[in-house]
């Protein structure tokens, strides 16, 4: 028994191989979903989608920060399989940069894909979930928004990732009449291509002095968090954030 069987998720940025979308769409496919990865290059949401077990996995592109293509990707989904039960608004991306070397056009760039592509492709859904009355939306915030940066993010990044935390939980509240869950997954040190090769050897061992279980996590130990969040198992969890950090809060 799948904990997501007969369930239909959509991740979006989820074709890179060795991502946190792509380990939770795979993660999912292996309990029982079907999946739809969405990312910028279709070929490779299909390549991608291609790669999981099971049948039915469709791949689309879709660039979040265009709220026309997240309602087009959003329709595509319902229209080919009748539902969706399940969103993870995973697309990102991270620039490590000081506070005074934030252009404008950092700001937007890391504001948009972080923050309004986790709006927009919610938005697309919401009036399917209210129509069912049910749906479970993950969201991908990180360590940096609760403890005001993390290794990779700059200022910006921090303030996107904490603005998902608070359009989580304000989307929680005012989904919850409506059957609808709402919650974040907080990543600490991901061990993934976004992370690769960008530490030297003195600054992965800072880092890993800061955690407590004293390894990096892998893209497997988040996926298996937005598993939970996406699944009956956390049926009575909206709003919430769950931290996926070796312990690096506490430390």
């Amino acid at each position: 028994m799948g904990l997501l069987d007969g369930k239909f998720a959509i991740v979006t940025g989820a074709a890179s191989p060795r991502g946190l979308g792509k380990a939770t769409a795979m993660m999912f496919a292996e309990h029982g979903a079907t999946v739809a990865i969405l990312d910028l290059d279709a070929a490779q949401a299909q390549a991608a989608a291609a790669d999981l077990p099971g049948e039915g996995h469709i791949g689309l592109a879709c660039n979040v920060t265009d709220k026309a293509a997240c309602q087009a990707a959003a329709d595509a989904c319902v229209e080919k399989w009748g539902a969706v039960d399940i969103l993870v608004n995973n697309a990102g991306i991270t620039q490590p940069l000081k506070i005074m070397e934030i252009e404008p056009g950092n700001y937007d760039a890391v504001t948009d894909v972080n923050l309004r592509g986790t709006l927009y492709m919610t938005q697309a859904l919401i009036p399917h979930f209210r129509e069912r009355k049910t749906g479970a939306v993950v969201n991908l915030s990180s360590v940096s928004a609760q403890r005001g940066g993390g290794i990779f993010g700059g200022p910006h990044y921090s303030a996107a990732k904490a603005g998902v935390l608070g359009l989580t939980k304000a989307m929680a509240r005012e989904l919850a009449p409506d059957g609808v869950r709402v919650n974040a997954l907080c990543p600490g040190f991901i061990a993934t291509d976004i992370t690769a090769g960008k530490l030297t050897e003195e600054m992965r061992a800072s880092v890993l002095a800061g955690i407590p279980m004293g390894r990096a996590g892998t893209a497997e130990d988040v996926a298996g968090c937005a598993l939970f969040l996406a699944s009956d198992l956390s049926s009575y969890c909206t709003g919430t954030e769950v931290d996926v950090n070796g312990g690096s809060l506490i430390h």
